[in-house]
């Protein structure tokens, strides 16, 4: 283990793959919820069977988990040892001529997408365990209908919430500006894709963001 974080390949490439997995997430995630915006019905029948089929609760949400858990602490990781190697220190260092400013930040953004997540995991994950493994209810309803789409109205009525859910996703925005090229070129592309690689980085690090927070809005507009 002590050889892989020694291996600045090897951090970047697990850093990359990480990043990437994180982003078909995020697809996934804004796909299912979008649904609640056109249908409450189909939302309900799409998270019931996400909360429920046993690959999804006992394969890939521990997978998700440990990914995001990575992805953060390896992030960290590249910050400190990134720092450490820097041990030149110039009377005049000019970084934006050399880097973004969304590079030199991705530390920031970073911290600001992790708090987000912190309170995505109590207003959400956190219930979801109560009820299913504390107080063994997995029939995913509430006074004889699903729960779901009426829990998720509920979060987003309070106005705080929604606000600071609308900022961190700005943060997301500017940290897969970055990070949704970087993943690739640490895996390979070559120079010549750098150029369509970044249309479609800002294309998904704009749209993906902005989907979450017309959902938010939608949802507090309509409660």
């Amino acid at each position: 283990m002590s050889l892989f974080f020694d291996s600045s390949i090897a951090r970047k490439i697990s850093m990359a793959l990480s990043a990437i997995f994180l982003m078909v997430f995020l697809l996934q995630h804004l796909a299912i919820n979008l649904t609640s915006v056109f249908s409450a019905d189909i939302f309900n029948q799409i998270s019931h069977f996400m909360g429920t089929n046993p690959l999804v609760q006992f394969v890939l949400q521990p997978i998700l988990i440990f990914g995001v858990i990575f992805h953060f602490v390896m992030g960290f990781i590249l910050e400190l040892r990134n720092n450490r190697s820097s041990k030149v220190k110039y009377a005049y260092n000019n970084g934006s001529a050399n880097s973004s400013w969304m590079s030199r930040n991705m530390i920031w953004s970073g911290l600001a997408i992790l708090s987000f997540m912190i309170l995505h995991f109590v207003d959400f994950w956190f219930p979801e365990i109560n009820t299913k493994f504390i107080l063994n209810d997995w029939s995913g309803l509430h006074n004889g209908e699903f729960r779901y789409f009426t829990e998720l109205q509920h979060k987003f009525a309070y106005a705080p919430r929604v606000i600071f859910y609308c900022i961190a996703f700005c943060f997301l925005s500017l940290h897969l500006m970055h990070g949704f090229t970087s993943a690739f070129q640490s895996m390979g592309s070559t120079v010549g894709r750098k150029k369509l690689l970044q249309n479609i980085s800002y294309f998904y690090s704009i749209c993906i963001p902005l989907g979450f927070v017309f959902i938010a809005l939608f949802h507090f507009f309509n409660h």
